[in-house]
């Protein structure tokens, strides 16, 4: 490609507004992406600026650091900073509490434990147990724990499995457990041209164990 100032500018401008964009929603301020790239402040905003452009690498530590892919810097759409409305966060509460307190209850109701009882173990009144179980009152952290314990359950068994959250925290836990296989794995599970292995391996897993074993026979006949 031919040299072109004119593209050049247009093109260090961009990224600069890219970067601009990823760093306002990661919430991080000018100075702390300064130090993680090693420049001023003043010549990191020149980057955002459009008056300079980043090096690779630099570029790297920023979509590290700002939890965004590099690819997002060649992008033409910037990133959503929109946050959600406070009545959609308070409703996500208000539905979680009621789950929480019905499990409370099927929980204590599994065990045959009487509300009373629970009062006279946990030290709770059992108008607040009642207010808990029906979820019209949250319950804190460490009267949660205390009645888990009591139930002989942990805290676990009332967290979000399935919801909004619940899913952040599957998806969360699947991201940990793929960095912790072996970095030759790591590389045939990127491997597109592996895709088909993977899919076959999905089936095979769902598989019977005498299905497994016919698969295996049929593979011994054709080889052998």
């Amino acid at each position: 490609m031919k040299y072109n100032p004119q593209t050049i500018a247009l093109r260090t401008r961009k990224l600069g507004l890219l970067i601009l964009n990823a760093r306002q929603v990661a919430r991080r301020s000018e100075e702390e992406c300064a130090q993680v790239i090693g420049l001023s402040t003043q010549e990191y905003h020149g980057i955002e600026t459009g008056q300079q452009a980043p090096t690779l690498p630099q570029l790297e530590l920023l979509a590290y650091f700002l939890n965004v892919p590099l690819g997002q810097f060649w992008s033409n759409q910037t990133l959503s900073n929109e946050q959600p409305e406070l009545s959609e966060t308070k409703r996500i509460q208000i539905l979680r509490q009621k789950m929480i307190g019905t499990t409370l209850r099927m929980v204590r109701s599994a065990q045959n434990i009487s509300i009373q009882d629970l009062s006279l173990k946990s030290g709770l009144s059992i108008i607040t147990l009642e207010k808990y179980e029906a979820g019209n009152e949250p319950i804190p952290l460490p009267e949660l724990e205390i009645l888990a314990a009591i139930l002989d359950t942990s805290v676990e068994k009332f967290t979000d499995q399935h919801g909004l959250v619940g899913s952040w925290r599957q998806k969360q836990e699947l991201i940990r457990t793929f960095l912790e296989l072996p970095s030759d794995l790591q590389e045939f599970i990127c491997n597109p041209v592996n895709l088909p292995y993977l899919t076959l391996a999905v089936k095979l897993s769902g598989l019977s164990v005498e299905r497994l074993r016919t698969v295996a026979e049929g593979l011994l006949e054709i080889t052998y």
